[in-house]
């Protein structure tokens, strides 16, 4: 058959129902469940053929579904209702933001990531990474930030995954068609779709920009499939994390190069860069080139305003995680670029060496050298983080590394079951939707009475029960299972079972198989005589992590066993959806990853919303978030040199766990069947947790320590011709230069140390002198560096400054601190120097530090 061209006809709207595809176009129905209900109203059937894409869904429904709806009165008045809500939450000036910080509603922010996690409609995001930017976006979105997001648009998206009947993960991609996805085109100042160009590697490579809009923000994703660019250019952005090392330092020169020229083509002009993760750091190399071009800026002056503007969290613990090149090919692709820059090679490549005889460029170090301001995201990560990229700053301390936390969250209307969305509407604060980041707004949760709470976390449970079924049978018919085998999955799972879930990416430090280390143990556990015990997997593996698809395998043949087939059910493709599911219907949510492996871990942040329970390792978020009532802990917080060995003492602990806490306490219920201890812990988790880790605090927690100051301090650099830049700029070439002349020189015993008795809250009084040579005292401070004394060294380190008592000399001067301990203990003291401005953002940044002689 010889095909002439094609049709796409798109069904007309009726006039009523135009707003429907403005809302449509906006992710804020993906957050909002009332907006979800007009489509699927219409025409249930086609909602889920579509995926539940309301573009998709109101370019196919028929005129004859719409015409039925018009005359049905209090649906067009549901619609109204909506219309306003979305038209209200679009024009708000009255945001967290405006109302707090009215003199920088004219300053922005921009947000690069190589992945968003926003609804399963757009798949351009393969897990924990993706989706935490996703979130961030929608409550940046809530609380009125100035916010511009950046991106690539991947029109094969991450992979879809199989297991196939053998148990093991297949992959398949398949290409995304723009017309049907909440997607536009990003048009310029001339009316036309944004297009921006990069040069490297001796060809120029062209890309389309689509806009996608979050509430009130944009995000802006670029695309290389143009005509002008070649058949393996035009796919260059097709896949996420695809192809070879080649195709990912293109990807990334996109993102980061690439999005600067995105924002200058659509007239964006931000204060603020934050970096998610080290994909987008040439990003900051981008800046540099442009200050050097636009404000005839050296090099080192232009780096201090990038460095005072840029924001970079990193977000894995793991090798693996941090992206580096060779320098081969970092001589391939930047070979003209550190010519632009004003630097020579060797400047250019130690941006991104961790340690000088690296033979590998490190996007994370890059992105630590130029961003001002760093973070992980939970307090233990914060301070693996400092470990182990202490050797970038080698004179410093761990604990002083310039590397803080701010710990993650999760966006909570989108995790939040509409079901119990219905509960809070009920029984908290009218408007706490408003005030998510704070305790106050979860108060009336003990309000919820018990039956009504746990009848409702039953109906979530049995939808989930009828969603896993569903795509089991799905599943077994695609392996082309028999018939008697896809009905046998109308008896998986107990809805009146003990039901754990554990879904994530199944890199093998998250240790999903770690339950069945002693297969005979948890299969009493979950064939106990009127106490059963079931688990939902479901995760995928990177199609290059072999030792990850053993995992799958594994617990895939586990759960074909007797005594676990349809107690133990593994889920393929794993998605947005399937986490919601997930999320909202599990009794208790595990997680049991290699301390300290696991940076946040947002995945049981999104439980607790819903009244579900964790039972985790006290690792990223959760060693924060546990307070002995609200879940339960695997094992403790130690850190083990044999990974045997942790297996095994952790999975023990899931099984005593089990045995002697949990299953226990979900099956002791009242007269009526309710089990009144385990409700008043679901209503612990949501009130200490809830708040506390929502993208809502994590986002003003981003805005008050990270883009306000960043605003203030780029802003203060750029003035007056960036006069503090070249002023910031010399004075660390002038300390660096001389540090070498500064001396802190103290009385001490031959060979040993100083040995003071003292009580505790009395005053001890300690000097040292310092030699500064050529640098001005009032540039250097000095301190008294003390802490606790153990196996020879301070630990838990603290720090005081001390004051210039006396000039005894040419630049020699004496310093002095009474110093109080409040605490007894043994103590062990000695004395530091480090520059002292005040435009610096992180004295220790410079790496200049001096211990006394």
């Amino acid at each position: 058959m010889y095909l002439v061209g094609k049709i796409n006809v798109i069904s007309a709207l009726p006039d009523k129902f135009k707003r429907l595809n403005d809302i449509a176009y906006n992710l804020w129905w993906s957050w909002n469940p009332e907006a979800i209900d007009l489509y699927r109203e219409i025409d249930l059937e086609l909602w889920e053929k579509v995926g539940k894409n309301p573009v998709r869904f109101l370019q196919e429904v028929s005129q004859k579904k719409l015409q039925a709806k018009l005359e049905e009165q209090a649906y067009m008045d549901r619609l109204d209702t909506v219309v306003a809500d979305f038209d209200k939450y679009m024009t708000e000036k009255d945001t967290w933001y405006s109302r707090n910080y009215p003199e920088r509603t004219g300053k922005s922010i921009a947000y690069f990531s190589a992945e968003y996690g926003l609804n399963e409609v757009l798949p351009i995001y393969s897990g924990g990474l993706g989706v935490l930017s996703g979130d961030h976006c929608k409550s940046a979105s809530d609380l009125g930030l100035p916010f511009t997001a950046i991106g690539l648009f991947y029109k094969q998206g991450y992979f879809s995954q199989r297991i196939n009947i053998h148990g093991w993960q297949e992959t398949c991609f398949n290409n995304l068609n723009i017309s049907q996805l909440p997607v536009l085109p990003a048009f310029d100042a001339s009316g036309r779709q944004a297009e921006i160009s990069i040069t490297f590697a001796g060809r120029t490579v062209f890309a389309k920009v689509w806009r996608v809009q979050i509430g009130r923000i944009n995000l802006y994703l670029m695309d290389t499939d143009v005509a002008q660019n070649s058949p393996s250019d035009r796919a260059l952005t097709s896949r996420l994390y695809g192809g070879d090392q080649e195709t990912r330092i293109q990807q990334e020169i996109f993102l980061g190069i690439g999005g600067i020229r995105v924002l200058d083509a659509l007239g964006i002009h931000p204060s603020v860069y934050h970096m998610n993760e080290g994909h987008s750091s040439f990003m900051g190399l981008e800046l540099i080139r442009k200050l050097i071009n636009e404000r005839h800026l050296t090099f080192k002056e232009a780096l201090q305003i990038v460095s005072a503007s840029a924001v970079f969290t990193t977000h894995t613990p793991v090798p693996a995680g941090n992206d580096t090149f060779p320098l081969y090919m970092m001589d391939k692709y930047f070979g003209d670029f550190w010519g632009q820059l004003g630097i020579s090679r060797y400047d250019f490549l130690e941006l991104g060496l961790k340690k000088p005889e690296d033979q590998n460029f490190n996007m994370t170090v890059l992105a630590l050298t130029l961003a001002g301001r760093k973070n992980g995201v939970s307090e233990l990560h914060g301070a693996v983080s400092r470990d182990i990229f202490s050797d970038v700053w080698p004179e410093v301390p761990k604990s002083d590394v310039p590397i803080t936390h701010i710990t993650n969250g999760i966006h909570t209307l989108t995790w939040l079951s509409p079901k119990i969305k219905e509960l809070y509407d009920k029984y908290l604060e009218p408007g706490w939707k408003n005030s998510i980041y704070d305790s106050a707004a979860f108060k009336g949760v003990d309000l919820i009475p018990d039956e009504e709470l746990w009848n409702t976390h039953l109906e979530l449970k049995q939808k989930l029960i009828s969603f896993v079924r569903d795509r089991m049978k799905a599943q077994k018919l695609a392996n082309g299972e028999s018939m008697e085998a896809v009905r046998h999955v109308d008896s998986f799972l107990d809805p009146d079972a003990l039901t754990i879930g554990f879904a994530r990416r199944f890199a093998t430090y998250k240790r999903a198989n770690l339950i069945f280390r002693n297969l005979a143990r948890i299969q009493n556990i979950l064939n106990n005589p009127g106490k059963p015990v079931q688990v939902i997997f479901a995760g995928k593996a990177h199609p290059a992590d072999g030792p990850a698809h053993e995992v799958i395998k594994n617990i895939n043949d586990i759960a074909k066993q007797e005594g676990f087939y349809g107690k133990v059910i593994l889920l393929e493709n794993y998605n947005m959806t399937v986490a919601r599911n997930l999320v909202q219907g599990v009794d208790v949510w595990m997680n049991n990853p290699r301390r300290p492996l696991e940076a946040s871990g947002t995945s049981g942040q999104k439980v607790c919303i819903n009244g579900i329970i964790n039972f985790s390792i006290l690792d990223g978020w959760w060693c924060e978030g546990y307070n002995g009532e609200n879940g339960w802990v695997i094992g403790d917080e130690t850190e083990f040199d044999n990974e045997t060995s942790q297996d095994n003492i952790d999975s023990e602990s899931i099984y005593d766990m089990l045995e002697q806490k949990i299953v226990p306490l979900f099956y002791k219920v009242n007269e009526k069947g309710i089990p009144v201890e385990w409700i008043a812990m679901m209503k612990n988790s949501i009130k200490s947790l809830a708040w506390n880790y929502s993208t809502d605090r994590m986002v003003k927690e981003y805005a008050e320590r990270m883009y306000l100051p960043a605003m203030e301090g780029s802003e203060k650099l750029l003035n007056d011709n960036c006069s503090a830049a070249r002023s910031l700029s010399y004075f660390k070439e002038h300390l660096k230069n001389n540090w070498a002349q500064v001396q802190l020189m103290a009385e001490k015993n031959e060979n040993e140390l100083k040995d003071y008795k003292s009580n505790s809250g009395q005053e001890l009084y300690l000097t040292v002198n310092a030699q500064f040579g050529a640098i001005d005292p009032s540039s250097v401070e000095v301190e008294v560096y003390y802490g606790i004394f153990e196996n020879g060294s301070i630990t838990s380190p603290r720090s005081a400054r001390m004051d210039c008592v006396e000039k005894l000399g040419d630049s020699l001067y004496k310093y002095s601190l009474n110093l109080k301990i409040e605490d007894g203990g043994e103590y062990a003291y000695t004395f530091r120097a480090t520059p002292r401005h005040p435009d610096l953002i992180n004295r220790f940044d410079t790496g200049l530090i001096r211990w006394v002689m």
